[in-house]
């Protein structure tokens, strides 16, 4: 854990680096809201990186998006995860999952991605895999757009519970 006033007293490329994997692969939030330091607490520093998510264009956000991981992956997948990811969708239960739930679990995660065109993301914090399931069906009726700004706040969720973990006041 790292205090926000040692971040705020980095040099840029420090700074960038220390907020790795709030933003899942995706560095360029925290390098656009690097010059606006010194911020005054994390939930300051958290709203000006969710303030860049919203600013950046559509392109930019589906990006994002699609750098997050499907939920309930397993094998090479699993791997593949960060360990923040990792560590979420243990905490969830999703690697304990019986084998029917991660079968349902994948239909829906197709069917989610070819509706949509990008994973599902859900901040998975006191979740259970009934749960996530449960969202995963309610969520697939949204339009596409509705679906798109849903997922960038979970994002912006996610990425609360990051910076809370990574950063102290």
């Amino acid at each position: 854990m790292i205090t926000l006033a040692a971040l705020n007293a980095l040099p840029a490329t420090e700074f960038v680096a220390a907020l790795d994997g709030i933003f899942e692969h995706s560095p360029w939030v925290a390098a656009r809201v690097e010059p606006a330091r010194p911020f005054d607490s994390g939930q300051a520093l958290l709203a000006a990186m969710r303030r860049a998510v919203d600013d950046a264009g559509i392109e930019a956000q589906l990006a994002l998006i699609r750098a997050h991981p499907q939920l309930g992956a397993r094998g090479r997948q699993r791997a593949a995860l960060t360990a923040e990811s990792s560590q979420e969708q243990r905490r969830a239960g999703l690697d304990a999952c019986t084998d029917e739930e991660f079968a349902r679990l994948q239909r829906l995660n197709a069917a989610y991605v070819d509706k949509f065109g990008f994973p599902f993301i859900l901040a998975v914090r006191g979740h259970t895999p009934a749960s996530i399931l449960a969202d995963v069906e309610r969520r697939l009726a949204h339009d596409p757009d509705r679906e798109r700004r849903t997922a960038l706040e979970q994002i912006g969720l996610i990425a609360g519970y990051r910076l809370a973990d990574r950063v102290s006041d």
